[in-house]
């Protein structure tokens, strides 16, 4: 197959502007792929500081060629497949986990000259879109035939379907402050620098930036948290809890469709911290206002904070136990979903009020 041949099948499949569309739809896939490495090797390198242990060491300088060595052995590893399953739902659920991870970026903002689509309803598409990790998680473990799979799917479905309201809830708060559901422009609100940014008050006069405070601060700790159980980290990783479910869901899965959902978790996590910077850290604002501001530089401070929050996702899985299974969901139903309704009640007032 020619390269003509590509481009010209291209345009007829999408028109005169198929490669444009192609190269944008592929740059997310490309910054996952750079990301994973990053963030595996950040992974190991950082529960090794914390336990006093150096890590990986011989895969080149100080192990920095570990996560290509892991890659590597996982694409050569052989892919079985156990007999009693449900073939077809047991190789599609990968897949469906990873789209629904990959799908989100198509909305999140790079920098004000970069977004996958622009979207109105960009944080709504990313709430809806990232559900379908609910179906391929289920899917696993359902057709895996094995019933330690099942629990640790349907822990991970009752896990992420409670703990999304919360995280919805919190998500509606900072839309009714911004007016819009488009990611780029709740970024463009908060310019002005640092002190514009909604975990402060946001850009408004002092008396409501006061009163919004205490109730941003509020909000970002229920999301963060409620982002942690969404993309199963510690300690809310249950669905995945080897000293009684093996793996979980992921249990008879082997070679590359294992690397499929440990690239669609790595996505995940990227993708809830990136609405995290987004909703409460400015975004691709720089924290200096117009210094260091523009596109260019709006990728790079978009990248260093959704980074910085996938750091701490890594600090609290190496810090924190594991909850049980009713402490997860009183945490949830008990404390942090009254929680937020007060917020809301409370963004509600303050709205109207100014």
């Amino acid at each position: 197959m020619t390269p003509n041949f590509l481009q010209d099948w291209l345009t007829k499949l999408l028109g005169n502007d198929a490669i444009p569309i192609v190269v944008v739809c592929a740059l997310p896939l490309v910054f996952i792929l750079v990301y994973a490495l990053i963030a595996i090797l950040g992974e190991m390198k950082i529960s090794a500081w914390m336990q006093d242990r150096v890590g990986p060491m011989r895969t080149g300088w100080k192990g920095t060629f570990q996560p290509f060595a892991d890659i590597l052995k996982l694409m050569q590893k052989e892919d079985t497949t156990p007999s009693a399953v449900d073939k077809f739902l047991y190789n599609m659920a990968p897949y469906i986990v990873f789209i629904g991870a990959y799908a989100a970026f198509a909305a999140l903002p790079f920098s004000s000259a970069y977004m996958g689509a622009t979207l109105n309803v960009g944080i709504f598409y990313i709430v809806a879109i990232s559900s379908l990790a609910v179906v391929g998680i289920l899917m696993a473990g359902w057709a895996s035939n094995n019933k330690y799979s099942l629990y640790g799917a349907i822990r991970s479905v009752s896990q992420i379907i409670s703990y999304e309201i919360p995280a919805g809830l919190a998500i509606l708060c900072v839309v009714m402050i911004a007016g819009t559901l488009d990611l780029n422009q709740i970024s463009a609100i908060q310019s002005g620098g640092i002190q514009n940014w909604f975990i402060f008050g946001g850009p408004f006069p002092m008396e409501k930036r006061l009163l919004l405070l205490p109730v941003m601060i509020v909000l970002f700790i229920i999301y963060y948290i409620t982002s942690l159980a969404e993309t199963n980290r510690t300690p809310f990783d249950i669905a995945e809890g080897e000293s009684e479910l093996v793996a979980g869901y992921h249990t008879e899965y082997s070679a590359m469709k294992f690397a499929i959902f440990f690239l669609a978790e790595y996505a995940n996590m990227f993708a809830v911290s990136a609405v995290a910077a987004t909703l409460f850290f400015g975004g691709w604002q720089s924290p200096f206002g117009e210094v260091l501001g523009g596109p260019v530089w709006g990728i790079m401070w978009f990248v260093l904070k959704s980074f910085f929050f996938v750091f701490v996702q890594i600090w609290l899985r190496w810090s924190l136990p594991r909850l049980r299974v009713d402490q997860l969901m009183s945490v949830c139903w008990k404390f942090l979903l009254p929680f937020t309704l007060v917020c809301v009640v409370a963004t509600a007032l303050i709205v109207l009020n100014f």
